[in-house]
């Protein structure tokens, strides 16, 4: 029978060589993305997209599976919360990188290699934060107030969010356009070119510059919100790292849709106030604050179960994603213009130059 009782202390035997192959797998996967299907610059067709959208999805989905049988299924309800979670703001990621490869005019041939850029340095960040808050939370509990006040800060911004900025004239692109020398043009998939005897740096760098700065702001929602959920590092990376395998091919199979998903910032609002308040109550359950009911836990302060959290994550996301498609219905969404000119800025250099 399916249990959701309080959970023991730490996973079944998550020892450092579980830890070691999980790592190391996680980056066999997006090294055999890369060489296999983002070195040879291509729009993937809907059929490749959706072939490796369903491999991942269904792999994540038995992880979960494996992690309820052998550890338990609150440990399981844990995992399907985070990976919910994740993946929800992962896509909400996806239409900011839309945004940028739109302001940046990316063709779309070299779409693949951005995205795949901006995940890997999404999953390096995402790790380094999890490394810190697990570190914060064995040794503080306070810490779970700090992080439910930030979640509900994040969730008002995110209710008001402007996804219509443009990332490629933030402060950070315009200074970096002040102080390189940039051509006018790509030059293929290249960061950077010798024209007439010079080194000068392409619009890409500030493509995958302005995506760092995004993974960035997202890995600050993400990492917080997942361990509102669960006190594991190991389920925490583990869903990251899922959530974030196959974005690439969701981004291709899903891109007209991202922009019909209007809702979608207030659905991901709603999750994460939700998380902060669970957070809040939870850092109450525990307190050892001297200054907060006289260093004592508030016992009478709920504890909300996992399988509560993991249903109403998902309810949101789908109430979400319904009234949005209803309100869209009939729009024409049109592609980005892949023959716009990149506003490369900078140094700018002719096309006329010489390439060598």
């Amino acid at each position: 029978m399916v249990s959701f009782a309080d959970p023991p202390e730490t996973l079944v035997n998550v020892t450092p060589t579980i830890w070691l192959i999980t790592i190391a797998v996680t980056i066999a996967f997006f090294v055999y993305e890369f060489f296999a299907h983002v070195r040879k610059p291509h729009e993937p067709s809907i059929g490749e997209s959706a072939r490796w959208s369903a491999f991942y999805i269904g792999l994540a989905l038995l992880f979960g599976v494996g992690i309820g049988v052998v550890s338990g299924w609150t440990f399981g309800g844990e995992y399907f919360a985070g990976y919910l979670t994740e993946k929800a703001l992962s896509i909400d990621n996806l239409f900011v990188f839309l945004i940028v490869m739109s302001g940046f005019a990316v063709p779309k041939a070299y779409q693949q290699k951005v995205l795949m850029i901006g995940i890997i340095i999404a999953l390096i960040l995402r790790g380094i934060f999890i490394a810190v808050g697990a570190t914060l939370i064995d040794n503080f509990s306070w810490i779970f107030y700090i992080f439910g006040a930030l979640l509900l800060v994040l969730a008002y911004r995110q209710a008001f969010s402007d996804h219509e900025s443009d990332p490629a004239n933030g402060r950070f692109v315009k200074f970096a356009r002040r102080v390189l020398p940039i051509t006018d043009d790509y030059h293929g998939d290249k960061i950077s070119v010798k024209l007439d005897g010079k080194r000068f740096f392409t619009p890409m760098l500030l493509v995958i510059l302005a995506i760092g700065v995004i993974d960035l702001v997202f890995a600050v929602d993400s990492i917080p919100a997942i361990y509102g959920l669960t006190e594991q590092a190991y389920i925490v990376f583990t869903a990251n790292a899922f959530a974030l395998m196959g974005l690439r091919q969701l981004f291709f199979l899903i891109g007209g849709l991202l922009e019909r998903l209007v809702y979608l910032a207030q659905g991901l609002a709603v999750i994460l106030a939700f998380i902060g308040v669970k957070l809040v109550l939870h850092a109450m359950h525990v307190n050892e604050l001297p200054f907060i009911n006289g260093g004592e836990p508030m016992l009478w302060a709920p504890e909300i179960p996992i399988w509560f959290s993991l249903a109403f994550i998902g309810l949101t996301i789908a109430v979400a994603t319904v009234l949005s498609l209803r309100k869209t219905r009939g729009d024409k969404i049109g592609p980005p213009d892949d023959d716009a000119t990149p506003p490369a800025g900078g140094s700018a250099v002719s096309s006329g130059s010489t390439e060598r």
